[in-house]
């Protein structure tokens, strides 16, 4: 048998790479200019002082102010992703379910669409004139004679906080999490049952292990979004409760007492938390996944 050299590539793959490459430029020019270089220039500003090469400002990250703020920025954004992760997924699943209305799936992915990008400003005032101290459902609710901030409820605090972020997180939650849900086949609930599998021995042994791969890179994407979030809690507390995008914006506000190298810092903190939170994600997915194989 002859051996044929192997013919190189025609012109026809050449071009193709070669529109490839001129598509791929504008992205990569663009996660160049607004991802790798800011990074590049936050480590620099963190690690840099009026004298050269410095920890001083990495350093501070242990005082207690900042210690508060990472902390309750953590638990803030754990449980207002872990609220958005139950409550959300379990409407995707109760309006995918066979016989709900045909619009009803429609109306809930419209308004989580909207939803899901509604924040800020206008979100914190909403729930002001909604449940502050003086808000619509709190002053009817007192008219029943139920005084919420009586009982000890504040909308200006961690839970409210909470409460806020489940407004977008929610909606978020349904958008991501669909695509999933519809994933699972039919055939495979009825081999289940037919094989007397009730409800729950099928969530436990096929639906769950299916999906657990989808809800977790879900909840780090909740969790990232209420890590970040800095208009909504600015606005609703106006800094009473400490978290790490306030401190950042008290830094670029122009606190004369903190340095700027020390708003870098901060950032670069989050940065890490990121990283770290990916780094968990990674070692259980590569867990389910050996699991879901078996």
């Amino acid at each position: 048998m002859s051996l044929r050299p192997v013919k190189s590539a025609g012109p026809l793959a050449r071009s193709g790479g070669l529109f490839t490459l001129v598509f791929m430029a504008p992205f990569l020019l663009y996660v160049t200019a607004f991802l790798i270089l800011p990074t590049l220039m936050l480590l620099a500003t963190a690690f840099l002082g009026k004298h050269g090469p410095t920890l001083h400002y990495v350093a501070s990250l242990g005082q207690g102010q900042t210690v508060v703020a990472f902390r309750n920025s953590i638990e803030l954004s754990a449980l207002a992703a872990l609220v958005g992760l139950v409550v959300g997924g379990l409407a995707a699943y109760f309006v995918l379910r066979p016989g709900m209305p045909r619009g009803l799936r429609s109306l809930v992915t419209t308004f989580g669409a909207v939803a899901a990008n509604f924040a800020g400003v206008p979100l914190a005032f909403a729930f002001i004139a909604t449940l502050g101290s003086l808000g619509m459902i709190t002053v009817w609710f007192k008219d029943i004679g139920v005084n919420l901030y009586g009982m000890g409820f504040t909308l200006y605090s961690m839970p409210g906080l909470v409460l806020v972020y489940a407004y977008f997180q929610v909606p978020l939650m349904i958008i991501v999490i669909t695509p999933a849900l519809e994933a699972l086949r039919r055939e495979w609930r009825e081999a289940a049952e037919n094989l007397g599998a009730s409800t729950w021995d099928y969530w436990r042994h096929v639906g769950l292990p299916i999906l657990l791969p989808s809800l977790l890179s879900a909840y780090i994407l909740l969790f990232g979004n209420a890590f970040s979030a800095y208009a909504t809690p600015y606005a609703l507390t106006s800094g009473i409760v400490a978290l790490v995008p306030v401190e950042i914006s008290n830094v670029l506000s122009g606190n004369v007492m903190v340095s700027q190298q020390t708003g870098a810092a901060l950032a670069l903190g989050m940065i890490v938390v990121m990283v770290v939170v990916m780094g968990i994600y990674a070692l259980i997915a590569r867990r389910v996944g050996r699991w879901v194989k078996r």
